[in-house]
């Protein structure tokens, strides 16, 4: 596929970029690259992007976008977001195609992970 006019790579804000680091490598095994003290660069994520230090983050609540990710094992990964200190904000429900549940990582992003109506 052509990386012309495709998404090539997110940034989240943080209010805490070292709690937001060490929540996505606990929960999901992301990894990071650290520019200076207000930026890091996530790797093992599925997309490139980054996080930056800010004073708001993002919320569906608040008109942000929301990043959906994909579990093969919902409930597994609803246990380790709790695990590394997320806080589940909307809990498992159904949808056409599908379960989810939407959470806030330390840091302050509003995130969601989502699986297909057949998964476990």
């Amino acid at each position: 596929m052509s990386r012309h006019e495709k998404i090539n790579y997110v940034e989240f804000p943080s209010l805490d970029l070292g709690a937001s680091k060490r929540f996505f490598a606990e929960a999901f095994g992301w990894s990071f690259v650290d520019y200076g003290p207000d930026y890091a660069a996530l790797a093992d994520a599925g997309l490139d992007g980054g996080f930056f230090r800010a004073d708001v983050a993002g919320s569906t609540g608040r008109g942000s976008a929301l990043v959906v990710l994909y579990s093969d094992a919902l409930e597994a990964t609803l246990a380790k977001v709790e695990a590394a200190g997320g806080k589940i904000v909307k809990p498992v429900f159904a949808f056409p195609g599908g379960r989810r549940f939407h959470f806030v990582e330390p840091g302050g992003n509003e995130l969601a992970v989502w699986t297909e109506a057949d998964a476990p």
